[in-house]
């Protein structure tokens, strides 16, 4: 079905506000989104619902509603239950909108990568050089990074150069954590608990008393110990009691973000609520970066 320009920017408009407000959407609102006259609007309307592509409404709050032949018109698939994956313009996010598309258009070129993005809402406001970022989406966890370089109003896509592409495993935290965790015992000297982290290659440890985790010790907790010339506490005087624990089945970006918010290199993760292994940051750059 060809359409014109306009037909297609109504039909987007009146897609994107049904999303938002949930209801049926009055020409005028339409009008003021696309910046078209009133007038104009209702007799496009009035073709739209000749064409199936909207359906009327009636009564006070009445309105018009896209229907499934706007969106197959539009070639954007219709979800009864859809995430939304937003959309940054100079790192401020876009309200309204959603990506519904990501496109790598140059994979194959040694210099650069391109792509485009097609949009559900207004994207007149996106112009060349813009820093934009879309996602993170909701499975993968995908953000794409770059700067624009056009607008295809056509398909209301956005055009961009990429600079940054991130994306997580999908699998949950427990199948990279380390178990059984190497532990320290809470009487160790800190001379031991030193040649234990040589000797394993790591920056920290969880503390144990009797088989039960009961801190966290770092080269961090003994520089400091040093440098107050207590070179003879034991673990116990100087470990983190406050354990930032998560769950196995968390995902792994969500773990990511407890890292940065409590300033911390290491969690503890439990299963059904009992500690049984841990998660680094060393653990979660592993695995992003594997071959």
């Amino acid at each position: 079905m060809e359409l014109t320009q306009i037909q297609k920017d109504i039909i987007i408009a009146v897609i994107n506000l049904q999303r938002q407000k949930n209801r049926a959407i009055k020409g005028e609102e339409v009008a003021e989104v696309i910046q078209r006259n009133s007038g104009t609007i209702r007799n496009q309307m009035q073709l739209l619902k000749a064409l199936g592509l909207v359906e009327g409404v009636p009564g006070p709050k009445g309105g018009y509603k896209p229907t499934g032949s706007a969106y197959s018109a539009l070639r954007i698939q219709q979800l009864n239950n859809e995430s939304v994956v937003p959309l940054y313009r100079n790192t401020i996010i876009v309200d309204g909108v959603t990506a519904a598309e990501i496109s790598f258009t140059t994979v194959r070129n040694p210099d650069s990568c391109s792509g485009a993005v097609r949009i559900l809402g207004n994207i007149k406001d996106f112009m060349i050089d813009d820093k934009i970022q879309v996602g993170p989406t909701p499975v993968n966890r995908l953000i794409v990074r770059g700067e624009v370089t056009g607008r295809d109003d056509n398909s209301n896509s956005i055009l961009f150069n990429i600079t940054e592409m991130i994306s997580l495993p999908k699998k949950h935290v427990k199948h990279y954590m380390k178990y059984p965790p190497l532990l320290v015992n809470m009487n160790a000297s800190i001379q031991e608990a030193t040649r234990l982290f040589i000797r394993n290659n790591v920056h920290g440890a969880p503390v144990e008393d009797k088989g039960k985790i009961i801190g966290i010790i770092t080269y961090t907790d003994i520089a400091h110990a040093i440098a107050q010339g207590k070179p003879n506490v034991k673990v116990k005087d100087i470990m983190t009691t406050e354990l930032i624990t998560v769950d196995g089945d968390m995902q792994l970006y969500d773990a990511i973000k407890l890292f940065h918010k409590y300033n911390v290199g290491k969690l503890i993760v439990t299963i059904n609520g009992i500690p049984k292994g841990t998660l680094s940051k060393t653990d979660v750059l592993n695995e992003i970066t594997v071959n």
